[in-house]
């Protein structure tokens, strides 16, 4: 009989206390899951705090608190750390300027799998991009499985956080910056000239890219496929457009 584990993930700050501290001690944190329809006693001064800090809140029934924890006490509340203090966009504009490089941006709309955005971040530090950016609510965070996953590439990639995908992208074209979408029914990836200024978006694993994200694209890129299945996992084909750039660049 498989025994239970019994000790919270290393990401995981459970209890009223601890995520209390976290939270006043600018520890970077993902989110804050509170047990639904828990609102009470020190809770509300946290989510006070919370939204001060622009920290995502999400309620979740107790058993995900339970299960997260270790089944140790939780009080009803549970913070997701970051293994890493999150950049803000400037930052990877000034990692540009100071290369001397135009800028080279990963931008991931609900990105859901930790290993999926692990990977990607691992292939931006190899393919030299500057950054990668994802959006504060709806996508996996800077937990401690993607850092593992990143092989330790998230120590050197500049990874910030949005709120607003589409509106991102209308101030990066403002900034010059080409945006190509990865989606079906776009044009041959290898059709195109990544040489310049350019950010490669790459959606969520089951639904792609959002309608109003795809809107704001300069371009759709599509890989060609040959067999029976008619998609690539999101880190085969983010790695696969980072290296066409790589090239071009």
């Amino acid at each position: 009989m498989r025994e239970q584990n019994n000790e919270p993930k290393p990401d995981v700050i459970a209890g009223r206390n601890p995520v209390s501290e976290a939270v006043r001690g600018n520890r970077p944190i993902d989110k804050i899951l509170v047990a639904r329809g828990e609102r009470s006693g020190a809770i509300v001064g946290i989510l006070a705090k919370a939204k001060d800090r622009q920290i995502p809140v999400k309620e979740v029934d107790r058993a995900k608190l339970d299960f997260l924890s270790g089944g140790q006490t939780h009080q009803g509340i549970v913070a997701l750390a970051a293994a890493k203090e999150y950049a803000e966009v400037e930052d990877i504009f000034a990692c540009a300027e100071e290369r001397g490089e135009p800028p080279f941006i990963i931008v991931l709309d609900e990105l859901e799998d930790p290993h999926n955005l692990g990977a990607i971040i691992r292939t931006a530090e190899c393919v030299g991009a500057h950054g990668v950016i994802i959006p504060k609510r709806r996508s996996v965070g800077l937990s401690y499985t993607v850092a593992k996953a990143s092989a330790g590439a998230v120590e050197y990639m500049r990874v910030a956080r949005v709120t607003n995908i589409a509106k991102l992208l209308d101030e990066l074209k403002e900034r010059g910056v080409w945006v190509f979408g990865a989606d079906m029914n776009g044009e041959d990836y290898r059709r195109c000239d990544m040489s310049g200024a350019c950010a490669i978006v790459i959606g969520n694993e089951g639904k792609g890219i959002s309608r109003l994200v795809r809107e704001k694209c300069d371009v759709i890129v599509s890989l060609p496929m040959k067999g029976h299945i008619n998609s690539l996992n999101a880190s085969v084909a983010a790695g696969i457009l980072m290296y066409h750039a790589m090239d071009k660049r």
